[in-house]
């Protein structure tokens, strides 16, 4: 399904034990951007009946039904370099994306 690399596992796990209500991190892809679907990710505080949930070790990344099958077989890795530090998504899906990597077309 997604898989999660270990820098972004434990830069998530830091992230939820500094938010007391959080369940897990949702990873979700939205319309809009350059190539028509954007990512995102939120710390969440609930997962819905109808939500996907990969759970790695003892963190739980959560999709909902429309973004799962688009982040099918994609990764998430957290980068820290001298441009700067975050999340960034892998996607085999994707056909193509834009220069941030934050946008990708289907």
């Amino acid at each position: 399904m997604l898989a999660i690399s270990s820098d972004a596992e434990q830069k998530i796990r830091e992230f939820i034990q500094q938010e007391p209500e959080a369940v897990g991190l949702r990873v979700y892809v939205r319309g809009g951007g350059c190539h028509g679907y954007q990512y995102g990710m939120a710390l969440e505080s609930k997962i819905a009946e109808d939500d996907t949930v990969i759970e790695q070790g003892d963190i739980k990344i959560i999709m909902d039904s429309q973004s799962a099958p688009l982040l099918q077989g994609a990764e998430v890795e957290y980068v820290d370099s001298v441009q700067g530090s975050g999340f960034s998504i892998k996607n085999p899906q994707a056909k193509t994306t834009c220069g941030c990597g934050s946008s990708f077309s289907a």
